[in-house]
């Protein structure tokens, strides 16, 4: 029997993942919240449901019930996750058919580790509320898939970035900024990578936590001078953290400092396609694939 997919959350990366498994795999359906991006999911060939966390509507229920895999890529609320709440409420805890649950997690949970590389064993003390969130619903996911008797790939996803999304199109808009901590570093992942480990989890039906992530922390404003020089502009000036404008939450990500290891991934058997920020950076630019879609249709 063909995998059905159903994707809970069929954004940027999850896309990826659905063009990737297309023809060994049916996609079933992909939630969304807006009519703008259902009409971009229908293009790509995923069957859009308009989902807002505020129960199931119209067919949405009929389709999930009979996904044997599900990938999860919707960030929780102030009151948990609403896909768990809304299943549970729709009498549909655990779905009878399912085989195999993808969570979309982020390497945010293990909090500030003042540099040291962590591991899926290393302690995790998230400092913001939505890390914290994001640790209580693997836990609840945990609890999901064991009623369910299903594994469950739990990816922790460091800093994405791809075509349309990346240093490039910072640099082009203006955008960029080239802002310096002094001991700050941070990983990141490029999107292809997160569609191959899924599909690589997948296959394996594998259940456990797993760091998707490159195998290079960096500082940000390296990747920033990089991407510069590749297209043969002057970077922008050097700004010191203390004096950068930031967003509460920008500023948020630069109080904590982790590596995230990369090597219970690899021993599973995957092999990154973009081991670091210059590889992908170079494909990119030669490519000219860094551009990507429109941006409405990247959210």
């Amino acid at each position: 029997m063909s995998a059905r997919v159903f994707i809970f959350g069929a954004g940027y990366s999850a896309q990826a993942f659905a063009a990737g498994i297309a023809g060994e795999a049916e996609i079933v359906g992909g939630t969304t919240r807006s009519v703008q991006q259902a009409e971009t999911l229908a293009r790509k060939g995923i069957r859009p449901f308009l989902y807002k966390g505020e129960g199931f509507k119209g067919d949405i229920l009929d389709v999930v019930r009979r996904a044997t895999h599900l990938l999860v890529s919707i960030a929780p609320g102030e009151n948990g996750d609403p896909v768990l709440d809304d299943l549970q409420s729709a009498a549909i805890d655990p779905p009878p058919a399912l085989a195999w649950i993808g969570y979309l997690s982020t390497v945010g949970v293990y909090g500030d580790h003042g540099g040291a590389w962590v591991d899926e064993t290393a302690e995790c003390r998230p400092r913001s509320r939505r890390s914290r969130r994001r640790l209580e619903t693997e836990q609840a996911w945990r609890g999901f898939a064991r009623r369910a008797q299903a594994p469950l790939s739990i990816l922790r996803l460091s800093g994405i970035y791809g075509p349309g999304r990346n240093a490039f199109v910072n640099l082009a808009e203006g955008r960029a900024r080239r802002i310096v901590k002094p001991g700050q570093v941070f990983n990141r992942v490029h999107v292809e990578d997160i569609a191959g480990a899924l599909r690589h989890l997948m296959r394996m039906r594998a259940d456990g936590i797993y760091n998707v992530t490159d195998d290079e922390p960096a500082p940000p404003q390296d990747v920033i001078v990089y991407a510069a020089h590749l297209m043969d502009v002057a970077p922008p000036p050097e700004i010191a953290f203390d004096e950068a404008d930031m967003t509460p939450m920008a500023r948020s990500f630069y109080s904590e400092c982790k590596r995230a290891a990369n090597g219970k991934l690899k021993a599973s058997g995957y092999r990154l396609r973009y081991p670091d920020y210059r590889q992908a950076l170079e494909t990119m630019w030669e490519s000219g694939v860094w551009k990507g879609e429109a941006a409405a249709n990247l959210l």
